[in-house]
């Protein structure tokens, strides 16, 4: 019988990209999977009951996870998908804006995190699997509340591995880099927009058009999820892709020196 048949899962952010491969992977996979997205949308992910929810929203949260509950009695796996981007200028973002950020893209989680936790402690065990970022360990100009947002999913879902162990929960987080999704084009712009980024910021946008076609597809991502949803022995953090596996290999073992230029490189940016 299928290790997976009868178990539910819940993923966040799923009506496209890396949350619509995913749910679609652990639904053939033999999970029961509900997807979430902030507005009802009609064609979902194949196998996959979708629903509305708004991981800003405390009241909306609560009402997912007993929507899910009526109707399975059970939560085994929670995805954290669901996310925004912003590529700016440290200082072109109003406090406001990297609030905004932060409230979906950590606290959400969070929300998610503490809507679903009883109800998996309950039944004996699960995981939760959060989407990071190989920005989450390699910080990269021109992503500055990005990547501390991404950190900051790091440390949260390490001490919460920590902490829910006890329970027979585990908490893994996935690190892509540049996947093939239309998440870049969905980010926030600046709000604070400055002309001294001008020309910096038309270099990151030529690097995003000459890396986004030969970039990972969702699909790579997904099957990583699988294996950190479904693995014996789940590890804490999961690279995703091979360009992200290379950089993080990069950063660990080249001189902070030779990175560095490699970074600036990159970026196109004087080295």
């Amino acid at each position: 019988m299928n290790a997976n048949f009868g178990k539910t899962a819940i993923v966040t952010g799923a009506s496209s990209g890396i949350g619509r491969a995913s749910a679609e992977s652990l639904a053939r996979a033999g999970f029961t999977v509900f997807g979430t997205s902030r507005r009802v949308i009609g064609a979902g992910p194949g196998r996959v009951t979708m629903l509305s929810c708004d991981v800003t929203d405390g009241e909306s949260v609560d009402t997912l996870v007993s929507a899910v509950l009526a109707q399975t009695g059970r939560i085994d796996l929670l995805v954290n998908n669901a996310g925004i981007g912003l590529q700016a200028g440290a200082e072109e973002s109003s406090i406001e804006q990297v609030q905004a950020l932060f409230d979906v893209n950590l606290f959400g989680v969070v929300r998610m995190t503490n809507a679903v936790l009883p109800a998996v402690r309950l039944k004996g065990g699960g995981r939760i699997v959060n989407i990071g970022s190989i920005l989450g360990v390699i910080p990269a100009p021109y992503s500055a509340h990005y990547s501390a947002v991404k950190h900051a999913i790091e440390g949260y879902s390490e001490s919460l591995d920590h902490e829910t162990r006890a329970f027979n929960i585990r908490v893994s987080v996935i690190e892509p880099a540049f996947v093939r999704t239309v998440f870049d084009q969905n980010g926030i712009k600046p709000d604070c927009m400055m002309k001294e980024y001008d020309q910096a910021r038309a270099g990151v946008d030529t690097l995003l058009r000459d890396v986004m076609p030969k970039a990972d597809l969702p699909e790579v991502v997904a099957e990583v999820v699988l294996r950190a949803a479904t693995s014996e022995r789940p590890r804490r953090r999961y690279t995703a892709g091979k360009a992200a596996r290379q950089v993080s290999l990069l950063r660990r073992f080249a001189p902070a020196e030779v990175f560095d230029k490699a970074l600036r490189k990159q970026f196109r940016l004087p080295v």
